[in-house]
């Protein structure tokens, strides 16, 4: 967004209250790499220029790319600089931070979807004896206790971090939720290149039939590599994991499970063949190879006692939420997520939020999403501005 409004000379600020990259550089974990390929690494005015344009860029790479960004496109950024309150002051908006206030008739949100790991209220009744950890701190299998982990969450961060602990000898149960299964390669191409082919990336916001649906959909069960291998409940098994359904409740010590374990994994398979289906349509190619269907223990544990059968550890791969305390505004729905038209806050003249799942397109939570996106919404403000 400040490169977009500096090509219209608008005269702006980036207030952040770490150092640029500051998310990526302080609550990831340590193995992580980004799931899309170096080739969809992009921002405006600058893209991946290394040898390695279908490899995946690990955290530390990410980070110099963001830097080499800030500096490339010469952003006014102040670092160190917390937002503590955005609220009206008559026509304008007062931004008030620990290092100074701002008043400005435009402000643009770009403090990200994760900020708040969502940690499920069953997690209460868990004993007291039992670690709680979520991805945000999380850094690699050695900082958690010895005993067996209950990974709860099937998704792209419930899947890589069962993946890690296992590979470091760990016996771990995962509970299993909706997902979305998804190879890394299709005929020999990256799933993101068919998906960009699909023009599925480019789907706007105001084309789908669920809005609210779609924006909820889980991330795809996905890994980056070296090897571009395959990350689904079938690769855990293979290494020793145990699948059990959705976590319910937890009564003492005695945590219990849905039953609906195999249904869950027959509708991500079905999805799974519906999408290689449409690719081998529009690629105008017979039926390619399909994946085996998950494969699901024919009794699946509903009960487990996790102080008697050794479990330490759980870990929350349940997803994150936004966190709008600082925010003085009335724009929240009563789910506590921000109003808006595809970027633009409603009720909120001059307010803008960026970097949220479909914003504008399905691409906009992707680092290469934000381009469209932030030209769209600066074009607003633009128009904003001249009416004030």
């Amino acid at each position: 967004m400040s490169r977009v409004l500096s090509e219209q000379s608008i005269e702006h600020v980036v207030l952040e209250r770490g150092d640029v990259a500051n998310t990526w550089k302080t609550e990831r974990w340590d193995s992580l790499r980004l799931l899309t390929p170096n080739w969809l690494t992009r921002l405006p005015g600058l893209e991946y220029e290394g040898d390695e344009p279908d490899g995946f860029m690990t955290v530390p790479e990410l980070v110099t790319f963001l830097e080499r960004y800030a500096d490339h496109v010469d952003a006014p950024v102040r670092t160190g600089v917390t937002v503590t309150s955005v609220s009206r002051a008559d026509d304008e908006y007062l931004v008030e931070t620990d290092a100074g206030t701002w008043q400005t008739p435009a402000v643009v949100l770009a403090t990200g979807p994760f900020n708040r790991p969502h940690v499920p209220a069953v997690s209460a009744e868990l004993p007291p004896r039992i670690d709680q950890v979520t991805p945000r701190d999380y850094k690699r299998p050695e900082l958690l206790r010895p005993g067996r982990v209950l990974v709860v969450g099937a998704s792209a961060t419930g899947l890589q971090l069962a993946d890690e602990l296992l590979r470091s000898g760990r016996e771990v149960t995962v509970a299993v939720g909706e997902h979305v299964r998804m190879p890394r390669t299709y005929r020999d191409r990256d799933i993101m290149w068919w998906l960009d082919q699909l023009g599925r990336h480019d789907e706007r916001y105001d084309e789908v039939d669920d809005l609210i649906r779609a924006r909820h959909v889980p991330s795809p069960q996905l890994v980056g590599t070296p090897d571009k291998a395959d990350l689904d409940l079938n690769a855990l098994t293979d290494r020793g994991a145990e699948l059990v359904g959705r976590l319910g409740a937890v009564n003492g010590s005695t945590a219990s499970f849905a039953g609906s374990l195999r249904n869950v994994c027959n509708l991500a398979d079905l999805k799974l063949k519906r999408l290689l289906k449409t690719i081998d349509q529009h690629a105008g190619l017979d039926e390619g190879p399909r994946p085996e269907p998950t494969r699901v223990a024919d009794a699946p544990r509903v009960l487990i006692d996790l102080v008697a059968d050794g479990y330490d550890t759980v870990l929350w791969a349940t997803g994150f939420r936004a966190d709008y305390s600082w925010l003085d505004l009335d724009v929240l729905d009563r789910k506590g997520e921000i109003r808006h038209d595809g970027g633009v806050v409603t009720g909120a003249p001059g307010v803008y939020r960026m970097g949220l799942n479909f914003l504008r397109r399905r691409k906009s939570s992707f680092i290469h999403g934000a381009e469209d996106d932030a030209r769209e919404l600066a074009g607003h403000l633009t128009a904003h501005l001249a009416l004030v």
